[in-house]
């Protein structure tokens, strides 16, 4: 369930690669082959220029995958469950199961990972001028420099500079960022009170969003703006920045709103434990006819006596072909019980509202001693904080 290719676990933490992670791939790799290593080495051939830009950008998403691993691991030494780890295209994310129980290990999880970029840039640099030698720069044709470096300095010289400005930026106090972070620590620890200092966190993350919407349009439209410069691909890049930083700040909000408003409401209170369970050897056709049309359920257990071998949702009825309803039963379209994601009655619903959103479902089961008990929904959830929860959270049932 979910988006991404599972890459594998490090240190026990998950590794998921979103599709999006194609893009800044290719990005990287066509803007190195084709622009910046022909110019730093014109007697290099295509074939080593490409190598070397492929090689750049791998490293590249490695240097972001370690800025996010030194965030993870910080994490759980100071008791935060951190489950995976995602890489996309604006970057990468260490998911959190709760959020920080403490504004010090707020401060110290964001504090590692510009940190670790600034230590990779730095020692990058550092081995590429131990290989490199003496360098002896022309002021007016500094590019010159570089045209008898071999691929590992040509590759050292480029990665370090970014992992400096990779770690320069994410200290701009503008949240999620990890400089957003560590004003929401510093704000959590003056006034004691998290949500204050996420609210406030969050007004900056989303003012310093518009900055780079307004600045990556004016660029677009041909005008050069300080720092980023011009450039309709360049402005173009710097409005989906500043539309993410905005949507993720005024987004990271909004969720700890829903956690405090679900506060300690368990799945047990939200669940459904009236369903319809069905047989493995039932027809989709009788399943439609049968259940799905008579009632307002839209997954179905599919059960063998006590035991649950899987889950039947609409999706899954919505792929086979209508005219081979009859002949298909239930059981070879089903999830099957080891695919499902399950919760237990006593987990905290906020949780299990997260887990829902990250891996796009919208119910899931639920388990006691590996027994069927119940089904919470997506619905349930946002029904029960629309009707209990404070108003304004924006949330949609």
């Amino acid at each position: 369930m979910g988006n991404g290719i599972r890459l594998g676990r490090v240190a026990g933490i998950e590794v998921v690669a979103d599709w999006s992670l194609l893009i800044i791939f290719w990005l990287i790799a066509t803007a190195l082959g084709l622009g910046l290593f022909p110019r730093w080495h014109p007697d290099w051939g295509a074939g080593l220029i490409w190598i070397t830009a492929l090689a750049a950008a791998v490293l590249f998403l490695a240097s972001v995958f370690l800025h996010e691993l030194s965030h993870a691991l910080v994490g759980r030494a100071w008791g935060i469950r951190i489950s995976r780890i995602t890489l996309f295209v604006f970057g990468g994310m260490a998911q959190m199961e709760e959020e920080p129980r403490a504004w010090r290990a707020e401060l110290w999880m964001a504090l590692v990972g510009p940190v670790t970029s600034l230590a990779i840039g730095i020692l990058c640099l550092t081995l590429g001028r131990t290989l490199a030698g003496p360098l002896e720069l022309d002021p007016q044709q500094p590019a010159r420099a570089l045209e008898g470096l071999g691929p590992l300095p040509t590759l050292l010289f480029w990665l370090g500079p970014v992992n400096l400005i990779l770690g320069v930026f994410n200290l701009v106090p503008g949240f999620p960022l990890d400089g957003g972070r560590v004003l929401r620590a510093a704000l959590w620890g003056v006034t004691g009170d998290l949500r204050l200092a996420t609210r406030w966190a969050s007004l900056v993350g989303q003012g310093f969003g518009w900055v780079l919407i307004f600045s990556g349009i004016l660029m677009m439209l041909g005008r050069s703006v300080p720092v980023f410069g011009s450039g309709f691909g360049s402005g173009l890049w710097i409005v989906l920045i500043g539309w993410f930083l905005n949507s993720a700040a005024l987004g990271s909000y909004r969720r700890l709103v829903v956690q405090e408003n679900l506060g300690e409401v368990k799945v047990k209170e939200l669940m459904q434990t009236h369903f319809i369970p069905v047989e493995p050897g039932l027809s989709v056709e009788e399943l439609v006819d049968r259940h799905l049309l008579h009632s307002d359920q839209r997954a179905f257990p599919v059960m063998e006596g006590p035991r649950l071998l899987g889950l039947v949702c609409l999706h899954d009825i919505r792929q086979v072909p209508r005219q081979r309803w009859a002949f298909t039963r239930v059981d070879g379209i089903m999830v099957p019980r080891e695919k499902l994601i399950h919760v237990a009655a006593f987990e905290p619903a906020a949780q299990v509202l997260e887990r829902l959103t990250r891996h796009r479902v919208n119910q899931l089961p639920v388990l006691e001693d590996d027994r069927l008990v119940g089904l919470v929904h997506r619905e349930d959830i946002l029904k029960w904080l629309s009707l209990y929860g404070e108003q304004g959270v924006g949330l949609k049932v």
